[in-house]
């Protein structure tokens, strides 16, 4: 299946506010240490082999501290690099490059560590016509970011919240009265959105398919269990969509996929996302 270009957030000139709200606040008080007119140059270096994201928000941390700094990208955004690639040189004023350096490096590291991760779950499924997908364990506050971040990857981007997607799970089932009232109780709120249940046990996928659920979750089912799933909707019409969720690690992944799912989701990507090691270097204006 084709991948749609990843769409950045629209939200990013927040983030970065919050965030150097958060580092700076009234002041960088070590920075004042330093006369104003000095200035430096830096270059951000990967510690490590990565798939560099998050471009857009180290640029905007920059403008919106001193926007004299001068930022020279030497990779792409989505670009896989090895350990000691030289990412990026910036010049400018010392108090705005060493204000900014854990904020911009912040973003860089996460997004990097996602898109990254990412990257290795939809490689691992390449060929097997499955798509990873997201899901909404993410950072309080950096979703959008996070989301965006797991498309450079590679992956699908899952619903993006409660607001842009129907998924009745086991305590909504529970609360509405069972699968079959809960699907058509969700038709008749008249949302032009796919209905989509979870489901743990083979008499539920029944259950859902009769309801007419236009995509399953299978939640912890065995590989066996996945196969028999996929020959229950087989000779539906339309045939629903099934995605396999639950403790789901990169080696079982591409068994996964061979059980003929569509979809296969994986919290790790964005909830066990580790940061990628970079580091920024300076070289200063010598003080006479």
């Amino acid at each position: 299946m084709n991948q749609p270009e990843p769409k950045l957030p629209a939200n990013i000139e927040t983030s970065v506010i919050y965030a150097l709200e958060e580092d700076v606040g009234e002041g960088d008080i070590t920075a004042k240490l330093i006369p104003p007119q000095t200035r430096g140059s830096a270059t951000v270096v990967s510690r490590e082999q990565a798939v560099v994201c998050g471009i857009p928000w180290f640029d905007r941390v920059f403008l919106q501290l001193d926007p004299s700094v001068q930022t020279q990208w030497h990779v792409e955004e989505g670009q896989t690099v090895d350990a000691d690639t030289v990412l990026c040189t910036l010049e400018g004023t010392a108090r705005g490059l060493l204000t900014g350096e854990r904020t911009a490096l912040n973003f860089m590291q996460l997004l990097s560590g996602t898109a990254t991760i990412a990257r290795r779950y939809a490689n691992a499924v390449a060929d097997s016509g499955c798509q990873v997908l997201d899901t909404r364990k993410t950072i309080p506050g950096l979703r959008a970011a996070q989301k965006y971040a797991a498309a450079v990857g590679g992956v699908t981007n899952h619903r993006t919240g409660l607001f842009d997607g129907i998924l009745i799970k086991e305590n909504h089932l529970m609360a509405a009265g069972g699968i079959d009232r809960a699907v058509k109780t969700a038709r008749a709120m008249g949302h032009q959105l796919p209905v989509e249940v979870e489901v743990e046990t083979l008499e539920e996928c029944r259950q859902a398919l009769g309801a007419g659920a236009d995509i399953l979750l299978l939640d912890n089912f065995t590989l066996e269990e996945l196969r028999a799933a996929v020959d229950l909707n087989r000779d539906r019409e339309p045939r629903a969509l099934l995605e396999a969720s639950g403790n789901i690690s990169i080696d079982r992944l591409s068994d996964i996929a061979a059980t003929g799912v569509d979809f296969v989701s994986v919290g790790a990507i964005t909830k066990h996302v580790r940061a990628i090691d970079l580091s920024m270097r300076f070289v200063f204006e010598s003080i006479a």
